[in-house]
């Protein structure tokens, strides 16, 4: 079935306020005829208000890197559902790489993270893969599963609809290495079908999954081309207009 395409750019902790303004601005200009396609970006959290000011009615959805799963409280240097709708985010990213293996995310927070993102009406982007070492034991397809099931424990089908899944090797994110558009096509395939077990065919069927891990323009067209590679989650490129757009326009 055709599923909806997402092309989303996470500037992680780059930008000064001005820069992530005009890059937005770069990025609206240049978007012409992309069809159904939906393009997401992920500022930091400082500027998700203007940046989200600023593509208010425009084809440009936005979004928040990391969420607290309390509604409000005594966590300092935590940002809050209440505070991601506020500033006008639809989305929040949920489990990536950097915060499982730089911040020490565990499956179960990646989970109660879930959970408030959409119990809030924010759609979650829940970030999955395997380090390099795990997929040379031969045991990414366990990882996948384990992540998967326990992130979505206690997500319902109807919850489902409200749900993406970006598949991002950790090796291969911001080395420059990108797994190739067969092996991705064969994760993202694997991940599908773990869904299809949890919900059935459906749901599986309906849920975009994106790829993540040095996506670039000169590698672009390959990932689009697999069935089951629903859009991409850009890291470095996207901090681009130029390369961002070259990327969102892939044919």
């Amino acid at each position: 079935m055709a599923r909806c395409e997402i092309f989303a750019g996470n500037w992680k902790m780059y930008k000064t306020r001005q820069e992530a303004l005009d890059l937005v601005r770069g990025i609206l200009a240049g978007i012409s005829d992309i069809g159904g396609r939906e393009v997401v970006v992920f500022p930091p959290s400082p500027w998700a208000l203007p940046v989200s000011e600023l593509c208010r009615g425009t084809k440009v959805s936005v979004g928040i890197q990391n969420m607290y799963f309390e509604q409000e409280g005594a966590f300092t240097g935590e940002v809050s559902p209440l505070m991601v709708k506020d500033a006008g985010c639809r989305y929040v990213l949920i489990g990536h790489s950097e915060r499982r293996h730089v911040f020490g995310e565990t499956d179960e927070a990646v989970n109660k993270k879930a959970a408030a993102a959409l119990k809030n009406g924010i759609e979650p982007m829940i970030c999955v893969g395997e380090l390099l070492d795990e997929r040379e034991k031969g045991n990414t397809n366990d990882v996948l599963k384990r992540q998967v099931e326990k992130a979505l424990a206690g997500v319902t089908a109807e919850q489902m609809k409200k749900v993406v899944v970006a598949y991002e090797p950790v090796w291969a994110i911001g080395t420059g290495k990108v797994a190739t558009p067969e092996t991705a096509d064969e994760a993202h395939d694997f991940i599908r079908r773990v869904v299809k077990d949890l919900y059935g065919a459906g749901t599986a069927d309906a849920l975009p999954i994106l790829y993540g891990g040095s996506v670039k323009p000169d590698n672009i067209a390959g990932l689009h081309a697999k069935e089951n590679i629903d859009g991409v989650l850009v890291g470095g490129a996207s901090l681009k207009a130029e390369s961002f757009l070259n990327i969102i326009c892939v044919k």
